[in-house]
């Protein structure tokens, strides 16, 4: 059977950090842990983890700067974003899944808001899913759901009608095409559930976020996730402007009506809540549903900071996540848990969290946001799913014993990451993914971007007059000038 040799080893988090450790694998799971085998001192220390769990995402090919879309915030970030519609649904998952395996995620959301287009939905699911299997990380895969506001949060009649009618015709071509039935979207999750769910795969209801679905359809997707189980993974509160929305909208409160629908429950994850007020959160933590913070993507799209620490006290499940947008624009999720510590893991002598409660409990709420199994701990007959991190790398300096759990959330990133086994199977080794060519990948993305940039020259050369009207929108929403 495998043996992982650690010279140190996360395997309770209360107890901290054990010592000279083999982990003994068989199949997926883990079998043994042996203490007193760790390898000889020669062959240099290393750290073994729990594999990380990717909350939120959206599997975005490329880095979205490399598109324009650097320093906006969401409501036209959004849009703007259209520039980057995948060319290949199997080349655009690839290489954001990569990346993410790459830095020790064992798990990725896959929350699917910009479809190529060139497939049908059940057959654009098949190929993320290939490119899941052949890099050999788990996925949960929610289809992005949406009836209504597609270009700002209401009524669009205003920016149509000063837009030229060729700029306007452009606007509804490209962002006001009707949906489909309420019936049709739940049945075509369920479809692409039949097709791609398994063992590495769980499939989800996903609703963009209230403000982009009619009462309707979020009551359907309440309803079908009670009959079924299936979990629903959806954006709450994450700008101002969406607080304002939520507040003309909902004057009984955003999360009562999530609650009174049937929607908040433990199968919810919700991503961002970065406007949610107190109360809102004691509804969230009542019910069992889960946070994700994207703390990288907050400061990005300048929506702000969250009160995770105020959440946390109040007994709110809190996951991490990169939606497709962490800091360095490369995916590293063991940056981003660290980000989220930084921001909110207390202020002067006040600590919000102990530092190893907080890594195991974000991977565990993690994992089960993705639908992986267990709680990730390094345990008897749980899942394989396991980072080894180079221990000599991490602790450079080596000048006296510092505990592990500090110096990686001090300094530790995904260069800093040996190997990833995700269900028994190494899938990164020596910083490279097994299998596929991240570099060929990503190369060969950036070739077909080129190749087929004119697709959006209209858009582009219109954006300056779309992004100014809907900025113009949002200012008179809010009452600014």
């Amino acid at each position: 059977m495998p043996l992982i040799h650690a010279t140190y080893a996360f395997i309770d988090p209360a107890k901290g950090i054990d010592s000279d450790v083999a982990i003994e694998l068989h199949g997926e799971i883990i079998s043994g842990l042996l203490p007193g085998q760790a390898s000889r001192a020669d062959a240099g220390r290393t750290l073994v983890l729990p594999a990380f769990a990717n909350g939120h995402d959206h599997a975005r090919p490329l880095a979205m700067s490399s598109f324009g879309a650097a320093f906006m915030p969401l409501e036209t970030w959004l849009p703007r974003s259209m520039l980057a519609t995948p060319p290949d649904a199997y080349l655009a998952a690839l290489a954001p899944l990569a990346r993410a395996a790459r830095s020790g995620c064992a798990s990725v959301m896959v929350h699917y808001t910009r479809p190529c287009g060139r497939l049908s939905p059940v057959d654009e699911a098949r190929e993320v899913a290939r490119a899941a299997a052949d890099i050999g990380v788990r996925i949960a895969y929610a289809p992005a759901l949406r009836d209504r506001n597609p270009l700002v949060y209401g009524d669009d009649a205003d920016i149509l009608a000063r837009l030229s009618p060729e700029t306007a015709a452009l606007v509804r071509q490209t962002y006001c095409q009707p949906s489909g039935s309420i019936t049709a979207m739940i049945e075509t999750t369920e479809a692409i559930a039949q097709a791609i769910e398994g063992p590495m795969v769980d499939v989800q209801f996903g609703p963009a976020a209230v403000q982009w679905c009619s009462p309707g359809l979020l009551e359907a997707i309440a309803a079908r996730s009670a009959e079924t189980g299936r979990r629903v993974h959806m954006h709450l509160l994450e700008t101002v402007y969406q607080r304002e929305w939520a507040d003309r909208n909902f004057p009984r409160g955003i999360v009562t009506y999530l609650k009174e629908i049937g929607l908040l429950s433990p199968r919810l994850a919700l991503a961002h809540c970065i406007h949610a007020r107190p109360d809102e959160l004691d509804l969230i933590a009542e019910a069992r549903a889960t946070i994700v913070t994207n703390s990288s993507s907050n400061m990005h799209l300048r929506s702000g900071i969250g009160p995770i620490a105020d959440a946390y006290a109040r007994g709110c499940r809190i996951a991490v996540g990169m939606d497709g947008l962490a800091f360095d624009e490369d995916d590293d999720i063991v940056r981003e848990t660290r980000l989220a510590n930084a921001l909110h893991g207390g202020t002067g002598f006040k600590q919000t969290w102990h530092r190893p409660a907080f890594l195991a409990q974000s991977i565990a709420h993690g994992r089960d946001a993705t639908g992986a199994p267990g709680t990730g701990r390094i345990t008897l007959g749980a899942a394989a799913d396991l980072v080894v991190i180079d221990y000599d790398q991490l602790d450079r300096d080596r000048i006296m014993d510092v505990d592990p759990i500090d110096l990686l959330f001090a300094r530790a990133d995904a260069n800093h990451i040996m190997e990833v086994i995700v269900a028994g199977r190494t899938i990164v080794k020596a910083g490279r993914n097994i299998g596929v060519d991240l570099d060929a990948v990503h190369n060969e993305l950036r070739a077909r971007y080129r190749s087929e940039t004119q697709r959006f020259d209209g858009l582009r050369s219109a954006w300056p007059t779309i992004g100014a009207e809907v900025e113009h929108w949002f200012h008179d929403q809010s009452g600014c000038c």
